[in-house]
């Protein structure tokens, strides 16, 4: 049975690592990859619809990473489909792939990890708490 993750069920979630495990797919890719049929996510990402529902979606995420306050993504904003999508679901035009309740902010590196990547990604994702002039070792 497919688990559907939902933006609404992740920002209950109060942690970047809750919400990290949520979407961790453990390595496991789809098992429908897209192949020669690789054109049609490549125009489904130069629509305008798409340009419209990404918008939405950094606005509504603050350009933050997994939607996370605090945690700014310098550089690309990637709209990642948090339920992984198919060739059938663009010939479809199923709900997963325009819908912002599937969607969410993710750096390169946070997408690259949910996809291929282990927990270790998350330690070092870890925010630093900062102190008055710890960014100035000569005024200690």
């Amino acid at each position: 049975m497919k688990t559907i993750r939902t933006y609404t069920e992740l920002s209950q979630l109060t942690t970047y690592e809750e919400r990290f495990k949520y979407l961790s797919l453990n390595g496991k890719v789809g098992k429908d990859t897209f192949g020669f049929d690789r054109y049609l996510n490549q125009q489904l990402y130069k629509s305008q619809e798409w340009k419209n529902v990404r918008d939405q979606v950094i606005m509504r995420d603050n350009g933050c990473d997994l939607g996370m306050e605090d945690y700014d993504i310098f550089g690309t904003i990637h709209v990642h489909h948090m339920n992984p999508i198919t060739a059938e679901d663009i010939t479809n035009v199923s709900d997963y792939l325009l819908n912002p309740e599937y969607l969410i902010c993710v750096s390169i590196d946070t997408h690259n990890a949910i996809h291929y990547g282990t927990r270790d990604y998350v330690e070092r994702k870890k925010l630093v708490t900062r102190k008055p002039n710890d960014h100035c070792p000569w005024k200690k």
